[in-house]
């Protein structure tokens, strides 16, 4: 079919898009003057009217015919316009009259399809389900009454819901089809959102009605009162009555009496009042004038800790002194009570399941206190330890003044459970909040956001938790008393388990010691090759694990070392350092973790090739950069001292695989210098290093042997791997004052300050030694 091109005016819009079918009044402006004026010169009734682009034409307009043209009332010139068919914009043209002439092509509608007629029928549903919540029925039985679906496509012209960019590409598209499935979406969404809306609308409507009611029925009770010759401010003369029973600080009573005359004043719709009562019950809960009495016999006070946990001298010590100087105070007639740096802090820093939560409890029953516990772990926001401002909603005290509340006296113990485990956020820095809290000198005025009174915290024991004391702020590990619990040796744990675990398990397990009976041998068989851990957790759950098959009958009554296989299984530990060091390349260092201190078997490596080529040096499991600058401080020394050490200066030219198992650990620190040079020693003289022999210590380029830490923790872990020689930097041997002297008889400790020493006596024997130093 051929497509008719007519030459027609164009009249451009801006704020509005037309669509065929439409009937509008247009203002015309000067352009839009012109059109029309330039369509009647020729003798035409039409003009082509499209949307204004920015830059180019539009691709398509409708042609309208000019109905009338006159004038509006306000007696500015106007024209109503009838839109027909849809039309292709060509090019343009010359025409009389100054304005623009293009040429038009009609664009045909398609013919209806069944998919064309389904889409009408659900377009249709969806403007009546509009037209129905505008109750607008004529023009619903306009619309029901069209059948042709681009007509009725075409309708959303007057949608006042769609945007003039959604129109402007409904005229933009010619195919019926897609402009239905346009139009059935964006009408859904419509309609959902409307909705949503409805529903909050209807909501606030029901809220402010509620609250209008409820306003008059509360002005009509004040009415009554008043007849009735009530005074205002409900409640006000309860609080205030509590308030001058209750023994408080001046302060605090002066700053209560306050909020209660601001109770009295704000009405009973307000806000305000709830949240002054909600202050006024806390500060009222809080025990201002309580405060437990410290048992000051300090045989009993030791024999309540020696009773709970065995060894952890150190520790016991501590509280023993702490005792000691209060009662020293009290006889003295010297206040033990909000004086300045009177309270005590002390960090029990050690791996999980040696005891220190636990020794918290120990210590507020030695002390004769009320104990409470704050979890650290994880606590991100400042407002948890200071509090929230009262003017958010929902605020509340933080969990120090929380934990004071709940204890009932002001001098409780606190354990600050996993305070190494704080972080920060936007939020704020919550350890930067615990500064205030654990610092004598500053916390007898602690002031919580939500009081917004100070509160003496002097005269608490604060005892702190951590596994670990790299992740503790300095500014805040400074304000503690540092006491680490390294964890237990064999026999300790023997101890533990029978004196601790075996009555509290068999109590849980509903059995009594006169119907099972565990053998020190056994216990001692679970402590060396059942668990490899510092602390006794692992312990307790496989006694747990044995008593819950005893009570069931499964098994005797009896538990020895040949009955531990059908109760737990089968050891999942035995001696491997024989085994892993057969080879030359690997040696035993040790290390410290977050979970105590183990044997790390450092292995290395010699690759065929050209080291120029291939790197040189191969770092493998997962360690931090630390370590990493370590082995290459090995490589270093030991190239710089190849003929010293007896090694072929061509083994050096190729390349070097160093490797730290268990590579989805990670790993850091410098103690492992001395080991991975013995490595590589080993590896390039191709001698064993000692199956018995472990060490530990950081190396310097000069072969000079740096101090380390966690000495105790890495020889209990010694010990329990079966190695019975350690080395150890020269420096360190302060430090074996606190190793346990079973360790220390079971572990021969060579200090060495030149890693000279180690390669002479850590590895076997061979026809060409090393060079003494």
């Amino acid at each position: 079919m051929t497509q008719v091109v007519k030459r027609l005016p164009v009249l451009f819009l801006d704020d509005v898009v037309l669509l065929p079918g439409m009937v509008v009044p247009i203002e015309l402006d000067e352009p839009a003057q012109a059109a029309v004026d330039a369509a009647r010169a020729a003798d035409l009734e039409e003009i082509l009217v499209a949307p204004r682009l920015e830059g180019h034409y539009a691709a398509y307009g409708v042609v309208a015919s000019l109905e009338k043209v006159g004038k509006f009332r306000n007696g500015g010139p106007a024209a109503l316009l009838r839109t027909g068919e849809r039309a292709r914009i060509g090019s343009g043209v010359t025409g009389p009259g100054a304005a623009l002439w293009v040429e038009v092509e009609a664009v045909e509608p398609d013919q209806p399809t069944d998919r064309t007629r389904e889409l009408a029928a659900d377009y249709r549903k969806l403007v009546i389900a509009v037209l129905q919540k505008r109750e607008a029925w004529q023009i619903i039985d306009t619309v029901s009454a069209i059948d042709d679906p681009s007509t009725l496509a075409d309708t959303a012209g007057w949608a006042p819901y769609l945007s003039n960019d959604r129109k402007r590409e409904l005229l933009e598209t010619p195919e019926v089809e897609r402009r239905l499935e346009l139009l059935v979406e964006w009408t859904r969404d419509y309609l959902a959102e409307a909705e949503v809306s409805d529903k909050i609308d209807e909501d606030v409507r029901e809220s402010v009605e509620k609250r209008n009611r409820e306003y008059l029925l509360r002005e009509q009770l004040r009415a009554i009162r008043k007849e009735l010759g009530e005074e205002d401010g409900e409640g006000s003369d309860d609080y205030r009555a509590r308030i001058e029973a209750a023994e408080l600080p001046d302060a605090v009573r002066e700053a209560a009496l306050r909020e209660v005359d601001k109770l009295e004043r704000s009405s009973d719709q307000s806000p305000e009042g709830g949240w002054i009562r909600t202050w006024l019950d806390t500060v009222l809960d809080l025990p201002w004038s309580e405060r437990s009495q410290d048992n000051t016999d300090l045989t009993g006070a030791r024999a309540v800790l020696d009773a709970d946990h065995h060894g952890l001298d150190e520790v016991k010590e501590r509280i023993v002194e702490y005792l000691g100087v209060r009662a020293r105070r009290e006889e003295r007639g010297l206040s033990v009570v909000g004086g300045r740096g009177s309270g005590a802090v002390i960090l029990l820093a050690g791996p999980p399941g040696v005891g220190k939560t636990s020794l918290g409890e120990s210590v507020a029953r030695a002390l004769g206190r009320k104990f409470v516990r704050v979890a650290l772990g994880g606590v991100r926001d400042e407002a948890e330890i200071r509090g929230h401002r009262r003017t958010y909603v929902g605020a509340l005290p933080g969990r120090i003044v929380r934990a004071i509340k709940e204890a009932g006296t002001m001098n409780p113990v606190v354990l600050l459970d996993e305070v190494d485990k704080v972080g920060s956020d936007f939020r704020g820095d919550p350890a930067a909040a615990l500064l205030e809290v654990l610092d004598p000198a500053q916390n007898h005025t602690f002031r919580d956001h939500y009081l917004e009174l100070d509160l003496d915290l002097s005269d608490v024991l604060f005892i702190a938790t951590a596994n670990v004391l790299e992740t503790i702020p300095p500014a805040l590990l400074d304000r503690m008393e540092l006491v680490t619990i390294d964890g237990y040796t064999e026999e300790e744990k023997v101890a533990i388990a029978r004196d601790f675990l075996v009555p509290r398990q068999l109590e849980r397990a509903a059995v009594t010691a006169e119907e099972v009976t565990v053998t020190d041998d056994a216990l001692r068989e679970l402590a060396a090759n059942y668990t490899r851990e510092a602390g006794v957790r692992v312990l307790e759950r496989l006694l747990a694990k044995a008593f819950r098959k005893v009570a069931l009958g499964e098994l005797p009554a009896v538990v020895d070392e040949d009955a531990l296989t059908d109760l737990v299984g089968r050891p999942r530990f035995t001696p491997e350092s024989g085994e892993r060091t057969a080879v030359p390349g690997v040696a035993s260092g040790l290390a410290v973790t977050g979970m105590g201190g183990d044997v790390l078997y450092i292995e290395a490596s010699s690759l065929p090739g050209d080291r120029s080529s291939n790197g040189g040096l191969t770092i493998t499991g997962q360690l931090g950069e630390v370590m990493k600058e370590s082995a290459q401080i090995a490589l270093s020394y030991v190239r710089a001292h190849a003929d010293e050490l007896g090694i072929d200066p061509a083994l050096l030219d190729r390349p070097i695989h160093l490797h730290v198992p268990a590579g989805a650990v990670p790993k850091d620190g410098p103690s492992a210098g001395v080991t991975m040079t013995t490595a590589l020693v080993s590896l390039l003289t191709g001698r064993n290093v000692r199956a018995e022999v472990g060490m530990t210590g950081e190396v310097s380029l000069t072969g000079r042997v740096l101090p380390i830490g966690g000495v105790k923790q890495k020889l209990l872990a010694a010990q329990r791997a079966g190695l019975t020689e350690v080395f150890l930097p020269q420096r360190n041997e302060p430090d074996l004052d606190d190793v346990p002297a079973e360790v220390r008889e079971a572990v021969t400790v060579h200090l060495v300050s030149d890693v000279r020493e180690i390669l002479t006596d850590a590895l076997e024997a061979a026809d060409s030694g090393i060079a003494a130093a």
